[in-house]
């Protein structure tokens, strides 16, 4: 089945993310749901990935202080495997690409250590120390410059 990957323009779509982003954060890794909702999901670029007419994952990006962040790539459990967080990883950072205020920016990421190899495979390196969100390991990972948009 094929992957597409979607950015997301309406409420209807945003409220599929939130439940993909509910099943995985919320009740898989029992993150509190205060700290998995945040002030910016209106301001993020976020994303809905298919298998076939399926919702099956999602991501954002936005702009911070410190350059441009993707956040909050999820997978449901059944499609995890199948090439969906790699699609969804290429098509944050095309959008990233396309927008005017990017270039330059530094491109980062709170990594979870057991998605790094995800990240690592589209250039991102890991930076700094080990260090605990949400009760969860992570790694800050930079984009590679040769990578950069």
């Amino acid at each position: 089945m094929s992957i597409s990957i979607k950015k997301i323009t309406d409420q209807a779509s945003l409220e599929k993310a939130f439940r993909i982003r509910e099943q995985v954060f919320v009740i898989e890794q029992q993150v509190a749901p205060d700290e998995e909702y945040d002030e910016f999901e209106q301001d993020a670029f976020q994303f809905l990935a298919y298998q076939g007419q399926q919702e099956a994952g999602t991501a954002r990006w936005r702009f911070t202080d410190h350059g441009i962040k993707l956040e909050r790539f999820a997978v449901l459990k059944p499609f995890r495997g199948k090439g969906i967080g790699d699609a969804l990883v290429k098509a944050v950072l095309a959008d990233i690409r396309k927008h005017p205020l990017s270039q330059g920016k530094t491109i980062y990421l709170h990594g979870q250590v057991q998605a790094m190899g995800l990240y690592e495979k589209s250039g991102f390196q890991k930076s700094g120390e080990l260090f605990v969100e949400c009760n969860i390991d992570h790694y800050l990972m930079k984009l590679l410059p040769e990578n950069k948009v």
